[in-house]
């Protein structure tokens, strides 16, 4: 009896973890690239219903999210997703290019062929997925940045080091955070979207003739230019036109 006892609370205990590993992964998807926007409160019993898991996986996956900063806990209040904000965005964009340049200049190093394919077929999917409609188009936006990140991975992949991919996957995560907000509103004028296909093109180009100076500062300026669009639509007064 007790050794059906404890396999039965094995398997509960099982079944827990997986529940509370999809809630971590949905919420983180779409903390990052999905429904949920920057401030967004996140009330444990709506997410329940939406998700159809239990409360306990729920909980847990809020509290894992908080502790990779893309979940803000609040006392006596539940959770809201991490706040954007103009200081935050300089300092991890600042943060990113130092990272991104140390990565590429080290995978332009060691990177082989299959890491060159890699490259060449994840901006082949890029180029070819379309940028969301409108703000309301989350899917299209979701599609767009895994595309994205496939190929800003792809660049770094071969850089030879566990510890400075572990620090770069940090940093695009909330990378993505930001930049969605910018996906969504490309259309607006603030946006100042460029021509970010030509933009990859040329930094892959630059990768494969194994040129360290001219890819690194054509990420830096690439890079540069996604924070300063990101921030023309933080600004206070963006949001204000956006009101009336």
């Amino acid at each position: 009896m007790s050794v059906n006892i404890n396999v039965t609370r094995i398997m509960n205990h099982l079944d827990d973890l997986s529940q509370a590993e999809r809630a971590y992964r949905r919420l983180r998807s779409e903390i990052l690239h999905g429904d949920l926007m920057p401030g967004e409160r996140l009330r444990a019993a709506d997410l329940q219903d939406r998700f159809q898991l239990g409360l306990t996986p729920i909980r847990e996956a809020l509290m894992r999210l908080s502790s990779e900063s893309l979940v803000e806990a609040e006392t006596n209040r539940g959770s809201r997703v991490t706040e954007a904000s103009l200081a935050e965005l300089v300092d991890l964009m600042s943060t990113r290019r130092i990272i991104e340049r140390a990565c590429l200049t080290a995978a332009i190093e060691h990177g082989d062929a299959a890491w060159e394919a890699e490259i060449v077929a994840a901006m082949h999917l890029l180029s070819r997925t379309p940028l969301p409609a409108d703000v309301e188009d989350r899917r299209a936006a979701a599609e767009w940045e895994i595309h994205h990140r496939r190929f800003h991975s792809a660049l770094v992949a071969a850089c030879g080091s566990s510890w400075l991919l572990r620090f770069w996957n940090m940093l695009a995560d909330h990378s993505e955070r930001y930049r969605k907000v910018r996906l969504l509103h490309h259309r607006e004028i603030k946006a100042e979207v460029r021509d970010v296909n030509a933009e990859h093109q040329l930094i892959m180009a630059a990768v494969l003739d194994r040129d360290v100076a001219r890819a690194t500062t054509l990420m830096d300026a690439h890079l540069t230019a996604t924070e300063k669009s990101v921030a023309g639509l933080l600004a206070p007064e963006f949001h204000e036109e956006k009101a009336r």
